[in-house]
């Protein structure tokens, strides 16, 4: 039987430009960089006010599915292991939430665990969270949070390969550009 929140039902969204920004932030993770640079902070409002409403949207849709990809690979992965994703990776990201409290306010954390949940069972976390009602000003940092800190438990989880998760997403664009 067919959910309603089904991925084929999802938008896909702007998936470049949104996996830019999610590895522009882990290169600044991994280069040391702590806290928010003021130069990027006012590159990305530049570049988020050149985007429009309809641009937002779509990035916003690039960056669930992002979300999604990823937990679908960790849910591949841990199936493999004869394990359960929400139990194994679910659990860890948000360990890893509860510790970044200026990022992770306590009360988004809920409905990040859950995004991920429904991402790690084969639901569109997009069309999972319509069903809530609009996404919230106070969601949308937490939620390129939780993209980057799945991006970067890929990267952990491969060895410590720190382009895995971009070239995962790179890859399956460019498979489907060929298609």
């Amino acid at each position: 039987m067919s959910s309603p929140c089904d991925p084929h039902y999802a938008p896909v969204g702007d998936v470049s430009t949104a996996l830019m920004v999610i590895d522009s932030r882990l290169r600044a993770v991994y280069d040391g960089k702590s806290g928010s640079d003021p130069e990027q902070q006012r590159m990305v409002a530049h570049f988020a006010a050149s985007l429009g409403p309809t641009g937002l949207h779509e990035l916003l849709d690039g960056t669930c599915t992002l979300i999604y990809v990823y937990m679908n690979w960790l849910r591949s992965l841990h199936e493999q292991r004869d394990e359960d994703v929400v139990e194994h990776a679910v659990a860890t990201l948000v360990a890893t939430m509860r510790m970044m409290p200026r990022t992770f306010r306590p009360e988004v954390i809920p409905t990040m665990a859950a995004l991920l949940v429904a991402a790690g069972t084969g639901l569109s976390p997009n069309l999972w969270r319509a069903q809530y009602g609009p996404w919230t000003e106070a969601e949308m940092n937490p939620l390129e949070a939780v993209a980057a800190l799945l991006a970067e438990h890929i990267n952990r989880m491969t060895g410590g390969d720190r382009d895995f998760a971009t070239r995962l997403v790179t890859d399956a664009l460019a498979e489907l550009e060929q298609d």
